[in-house]
């Protein structure tokens, strides 16, 4: 933790895909993940959704949450 390996190793798989022509990346983390969640936005990906994992995730509202970044210019 605090060495940034996790921003260099999000910024290398961005690059990967762009380079591959992807126009986007998604991914998923728990609501509980919140250093993954501000990671995830500090890099540019925006929340566009949740869902719960389950019946039993519905029932103590635990959440999925989704991201987008989409892979236009640099």
């Amino acid at each position: 933790r605090g060495r940034g390996l996790a921003r260099a190793l999000c910024r290398e798989v961005l690059s990967f895909a762009r380079e591959r022509g992807f126009g986007a990346v998604v991914l998923s983390t728990s609501m509980v993940q919140v250093a993954a969640q501000r990671l995830y936005e500090g890099q540019g990906f925006r929340r566009v959704g949740a869902s719960s994992p389950s019946l039993l995730g519905t029932i103590l509202h635990f959440q999925i949450f989704h991201y987008r970044r989409d892979l236009g210019a640099r």
